[in-house]
This record gives structure tokens, sequence and C-alpha cells, in this order.
């Protein structure tokens, strides 16, 4: 999978997606850029898009984007809060939707982030709901 990490994401965690092509918004050149010029950029050369930015879906109507947006609902955005949802993003791949990823959790369920509605922030749902 091509995965965008948001700026707001410790770029150190591209070493621990190995498997996956992963590349930060600063290696692409886009640091600073605001997230409606960036999401359009992202849905051009990545497959899904990781932010630890809660407020995305309220800025943007992420059902606009053809593009998986992974909202991590963690503490801070240091390495060590980051690492614990590794596996789940590592073991994730694309769902029958464009905007869906399939992820494992440590408990072995299986979560779909889907971004449905500019209302309410993408958060994991159970697969088939």
């Amino acid at each position: 999978m091509k995965i965008l990490l948001d700026e707001c994401v410790d770029e150190r965690l591209v070493h621990d997606l190995a498997g996956h092509d992963v590349l930060t918004v600063r290696q692409m050149g886009w640091k600073g850029k605001k997230n409606g010029d960036l999401l359009p950029l992202a849905v051009e050369n990545f497959e899904a898009f990781v932010s630890t930015d809660r407020n995305l879906s309220f800025q943007q109507d992420l059902t606009r984007f053809r593009i998986a947006v992974l909202i991590l609902a963690v503490p801070t955005n240091r390495l060590s809060d980051l690492r614990p949802v590794v596996p789940a993003l590592s073991a994730g791949e694309k769902g029958p939707n464009a905007r869906d990823w399939r992820l494992t959790t440590p408990q072995h369920n299986e979560l779909t982030c889907r971004s449905e509605s500019s209302e309410t922030a993408p958060r994991p749902q159970p697969v088939g709901s």
C-alpha cells in the first residue's frame, strides 16, 4: 500500500510500517499545505492518508476524496503513543470501497476505517456494519 503520513505524525513511524510504501508530507515537498490542498494531492499519489488530526473531518468533507483517511486516536503524536497502532496499520489492506482500509487489531478484530460523513470523525467500525 502507498501511505502518506500527515506532518502531525512523527516521521520516524515510516520505519515501523515495513511492507508498505510510506512517505511523509515533508518528503513529498508538501509541508505547510492546508488540508484542502493536501488531500487532492494525496489522492493522486497514495491509497491511504494517516493523521492524528481529529479535526480533519470537521474541516473537510472527506467523502469527496477517493482515499482511505485514517485518523489515529492516540493520546499524543509522540512515537511512543503511535507505535501501539503499528500492527493494525501494517496489517491493513485496502477494502472494497476506495475510502475503506481494513485493519486487524491486536485482539484480532477486523475493523474498517471509513470516511462517511463530514459531520462525524471517521471511527473504526466492524466490517459489515
